[in-house]
């Protein structure tokens, strides 16, 4: 290893990053060992510093059981590391080989919704409950760390690989049934206990020991609310239990390297992301922002969809930029961008021109240390095969190519302070509670968490303002206006720091509607907020998105759909908007508002703009597609639009990229005037 480079990614004294900026994502397993070194050399040249390597080589470290090859992979790090580029290693967790199955066929988990093992030949196959491949998994994990732990070419570390996708945070397996019963007795103490916080003596459901209780799936009809909502938390707590044991060994093993996980959005993996995060030194996100709006946005009519077929809906990479910055509670780390069509959508577009550096301006802009491209060259085989990567398989340039490029030269140019936090004044309260709640009692089919919420953010967006994600659990002391768009379970000392803050609380409907264990609240919806806002929901009605009515506000009329709650008003209670009907349909007291339906984002951006106005905000209404974030004393400015637009506002700094004349797809950096 005499010819490899000595990095110091971290420093022994406060651990404070060495910031890049551009990295790829590399298989060096998947190529001829001949091609290694031209990759190097070119990934260097393409202005690339971090390359991620191992998360699926398994069974190329470990054939069979116990049969350990390094001496490829020790290769491919000295290869990497004497062009200049610095690794991160993975775990391989994510892809447990053959024989590991065959050994112990109870890895495989149990599907929840047809009871039947899952298979192996794909990725994610195994059971966190499984005792057996929690062992094996720490043991490989340990093998690595030991190995690889103070390489100096290694400057960090990725735990597993997009932990609990692809549906895998819950089984069905007896494996699962015998740890969710020990969960039980340990959070309920009793059986009189459970059966009275579940509510069991409903449909004669009642237990009389915590051997009896089985997983709540495949029931005849709906299973009961209270055991499915810890069912949930049960596989969440299973998931943290793996993850957080791998974090221990990798520091145990690897000092002075930071450890970090790539997330998926929170909706993908039914995980506790707060919790999840708790122990890394900060986030990772993959960002695809074209295949996970054609999920998103499945529903949406051509009308809406279509423009933003190629680019993503404006909004939505940065909701999900902002969410790794408040699940990290600091800066985080793109470790996958698409650069071209995906595989695994429901279709799968190509990135217009100028997206693929757009969208790394952007989570630069958002709180993002460094981007990662994926990959580096396209698969010709396999799952994947039909995935772009920077390179193309017959080792030519991609579309990508010239952006990172691009990319590279505007960060010399750029006088970019990776230190610079994102500073926001307005908040959204988030949390895995929230959407657990929705999807158990969804008491209508339109309602949906993530759109609810995402139509939140998406307001405060289109008033040119920056969003933290926050916890319950948050420091609120920043913020002028605080945002729950549902927040159905709500404790006492969340209420009491709430009548602490100076911020403006809205909640949206359902919130504070549910005790601890999923009943309704004692003294009716919204329960414990009521010392917050002294209202009563004396009934909820669900209508068709098709059948929409007026809801009025300061005289203009705007839309009430899909979720409806009646309010009982107390005294000193302020009515803000109507229903049709001309009952209260968002009331306020004091610093708090609280929505009783589900509306049009209209409304949301006319609402928010009024709320921040009056606490002091100061917010811009800019053309249509176009959107700003400030970083620093930095402000960026991103035209998702397919026109030419001009950015409105004059004299507020000097353009470091880009002019207020922006091209389609384009991206402008001003610095602020002191």
């Amino acid at each position: 290893m005499n010819n490899i480079q000595i990095f110091s990614s971290y420093t022994d004294n406060n651990k404070q990053r060495v910031k890049k900026m551009l990295g790829v994502c590399y298989y060096p397993e998947h190529w001829p060992e001949s091609m290694w070194a031209q990759d190097a050399k070119e990934m260097r040249e393409l202005g690339l510093r971090y390359v991620r390597i191992g998360e699926f080589a398994w069974s190329r470290i470990e054939f069979s059981d116990g049969v350990y090859s390094f001496e490829w992979l020790d290769r491919a790090i000295e290869t990497l590391a004497a062009a200049g580029l610095e690794v991160i290693m993975c775990t391989p967790t994510a892809t447990p080989p053959k024989w590991l199955i065959d050994k112990y066929p109870d890895i495989l988990p149990v599907d929840i919704n047809t009871g039947v093992t899952r298979a192996f030949g794909s990725r994610r196959h195994y059971d966190f409950s499984s005792k057996n491949f929690f062992r094996e998994a720490m043991r490989i994990s340990e093998v690595l760390a030991k190995r690889y732990g103070e390489h100096p070419a290694i400057c960090g570390w990725q735990t597993d690989n997009e932990i609990a996708c692809h549906d895998s945070t819950h089984s069905g397996s007896v494996a699962a049934k015998e740890a969710f019963r020990e969960w039980c007795k340990s959070r309920y103490q009793t059986i009189e206990k459970l059966n009275t916080d579940w509510g069991t003596v409903f449909w004669s459901m009642e237990y009389e020991n915590f051997e009896q209780i089985d997983l709540p799936i495949l029931t005849l009809t709906e299973a009961q609310p209270a055991h499915q909502l810890a069912y949930r938390r049960f596989s969440s707590d299973q998931v943290l239990a793996f993850h957080n044991k791998m974090i221990e060994i990798i520091r145990q093993h690897a000092p002075n390297r930071f450890v970090t996980h790539n997330f998926i959005p929170m909706m993908d993996t039914q995980v506790d992301n707060y919790a999840l995060a708790e122990n890394l030194d900060f986030v990772s996100y993959d960002n695809y922002p074209l295949g996970r709006s054609d999920l998103f946005f499945a529903n949406r009519p051509a009308e809406e969809f279509k423009p933003y077929m190629r680019t993503g809906h404006p909004d939505y990479a940065s909701y999900d930029f902002d969410q790794s910055r408040g699940i990290s509670k600091k800066n985080f780390w793109i470790m996958e961008q698409q650069p071209g069509p995906v595989n695994w959508a429901h279709h799968n577009p190509r990135p217009e021109k100028g997206m693929v550096r757009l969208w790394s301006w952007q989570a630069f802009a958002h709180g993002a240390d460094c981007v990662c491209y994926f990959r580096w060259r396209q698969a010709p085989f396999a799952q994947e095969q039909m995935h772009a990567g920077v390179k193309r398989n017959d080792n030519s340039k991609g579309a990508a190519w010239a952006e990172i490029e691009q990319m590279r030269d505007e960060l010399k140019t750029v006088a970019f302070s990776a230190d610079a936090p994102v500073q926001a004044k307005v908040a959204i309260i988030s949390g895995t509670t929230n959407q657990w709640v929705s999807e158990i009692e969804r008491q209508a089919d339109s309602y949906s968490h993530h759109e609810t919420e995402f139509s939140y953010y998406s307001a405060i967006r289109q008033l040119g303002l920056v969003v933290d994600f926050i916890s319950m659990d948050s420091d609120f002391s920043q913020y002028d206006l605080i945002l729950a768009p549902c927040l159905p379970i709500v404790n006492d000392a969340f209420i009491e720091k709430c009548k602490n803050a100076k911020a403006h609380f809205v909640f949206g409907p359902r919130s504070g509607g549910k005790t601890d264990e999923l009943s309704l609240a004692p003294n009716l919806p919204p329960g414990k907020l009521q010392a917050l806002v002294p209202i009563q929901i004396i009934s909820t009605e669900t209508i068709r998105p098709d059948c929409s009515e007026t809801l009025i506000y300061k005289g203009k009329t705007f839309e009430s759909r899909c979720w409806r709650e009646e309010i009982q008003i107390n005294e000193n209670v302020n009515i803000s908007a109507l229903y049709h009907d001309e009952n209260p349909a968002i009331v306020r007291h004091g610093n708090t508002s609280y929505i009783a339906t589900l509306t049009c984002d209209n409304f949301l951006i006319e609402l928010f703009d009024d709320l921040a106005n009056e606490m002091g905000i100061t917010t811009i209404r800019l053309p249509k597609d176009m959107r700003m974030v400030h970083r620093g004393d930095m402000t960026y400015v991103f035209n998702y639009a397919g026109h030419a637009q001009t950015f409105p506002i004059e004299n507020v700094g000097s353009f470091l990229l880009g002019q207020a004349n922006m091209a389609p797809y384009d991206v402008a950096i001003i610095k602020l005037n002191s």
